[in-house]
């Protein structure tokens, strides 16, 4: 390996190094705790490149393909980098007949960016939810984990402005 390529594998391995002192301290030998670590580390960095899922999978002493198929399986997890929030509108049943697709349609002129995309700013992820059990007062949407209810464009734009 040349000198160039180990001191990249040494800086990754940097970069990783308080995920790695988390699953020493907390989950080494424990069974189950695959979705814990993901979870966390996924907090701590944002997304989960493949990079960080090989140290996760070498940490745990598991294969990676297992650690990969966990990630890709759960819809909460992301190999991409991610904005600062992420808008979730709501498509069930009473929010998608109350307007919800319009909501949709306003977010992607407004934020530039199609459903499951990031802002070029990174401030927004943009993304659908099939329920967010706020049915009574659909249309809604969260935004993190805070449910604004009856939206309308203009409302959208009034909340967005806060994040902003």
């Amino acid at each position: 390996m040349s000198d160039t390529a180990l001191a990249a594998t040494e800086q990754k391995l940097t970069d990783f190094r308080e995920i790695g002192d988390l699953i020493d301290l907390y989950f080494r030998g424990k069974r189950g705790c695959l979705i814990q670590v993901l979870h966390t580390a996924q907090g701590l960095y944002g997304y989960l490149p493949l990079e960080l899922q090989q140290y996760i999978a070498d940490k745990l002493e598991m294969p990676l393909s297992e650690v990969s198929g966990v990630v890709t399986f759960y819809s909460f997890f992301s190999v991409k980098p991610r904005g600062e929030h992420t808008i979730r509108v709501c498509l069930g049943t009473a929010c998608y007949v109350r307007g919800g697709k319009r909501i949709i349609d306003h977010l992607v002129k407004k934020l530039g960016v199609e459903v499951g995309g990031t802002t070029a700013d990174r401030k927004f992820t943009f993304e659908i939810a099939r329920c967010i059990g706020a049915c009574g007062l659909s249309p809604a949407l969260m935004i993190d984990d805070v449910v604004y209810r009856q939206m309308s464009p203009s409302k959208v734009d009034t909340v967005l402005a806060t994040y902003k």
